[in-house]
């Protein structure tokens, strides 16, 4: 096979949470076996994502995961952060592409070039399959931090801003997992500042 003809698809899951880090994955896929069923992983059930998972990570020939934490979201943006991850999970690769193509607007700063696609994980099977791994493989990390903080429930909204997550901030404070620049968080952050300490 040609590799100077390969193409990596790149996209991101986690970017509206109020906790939990960024992810973001890279994959390359093999063209002589396609995956049938890709599309963008907000489209897809959470049982539909998971069997896709184990497909791309069988057949695709290469493929890569990394995140940005909460702290560095907090220190240099989500954008910048969402990017920094596409970054690491491009870089990780075990095979170089000749060109990544990222979903959405911006692309990471990388030697490879690179084309931002807008609803690329819709259009593009590489992206497609990019959204999928970044989705459930931040998906097992709420796990992870649900067993960690239960009285969360991660679990359940995945560290998005539901009400049920908003009234567990006001009743339990902020975790480390918490992403301080967000405003809903920065709001919990101010409101225990302000409360009296009990005499």
């Amino acid at each position: 096979m040609n590799k100077t003809l390969l193409v990596c698809g790149v996209d991101e899951a986690g970017r509206g949470p109020l906790a939990g880090a960024v992810f973001a994955a890279a994959v390359i896929l093999d063209p002589a076996h396609p995956i049938d069923g890709l599309d963008d992983s907000k489209k897809l059930s959470a049982r539909r994502r998971e069997s896709l998972e184990i497909l791309i990570q069988e057949h695709a020939l290469a493929w890569a995961v990394a995140q940005a934490s909460a702290a560095e979201i907090d220190q240099i943006n989500i954008l910048q952060a969402t990017l920094l991850a596409m970054k690491r999970a491009v870089e990780a690769l075990q095979v170089l592409p000749a060109e990544v193509l990222v979903d959405g607007l911006h692309c990471p700063k990388i030697l490879i070039p690179a084309r931002a696609i807008v609803k690329g994980d819709a259009s593009e099977p590489a992206i497609s399959a990019a959204s999928i791994l970044a989705k459930t493989a931040r998906d097992r990390d709420l796990m992870r931090l649900h067993k960690i903080y239960p009285e969360y429930g991660f679990d359940r909204h995945k560290g998005y801003p539901t009400q049920e997550h908003l009234a567990a901030l006001n009743q339990h404070g902020i975790t480390i997992e918490h992403r301080r620049s967000y405003a809903p968080v920065q709001r919990c952050i101010l409101a225990a500042q302000s409360r009296p300490f009990p005499e």
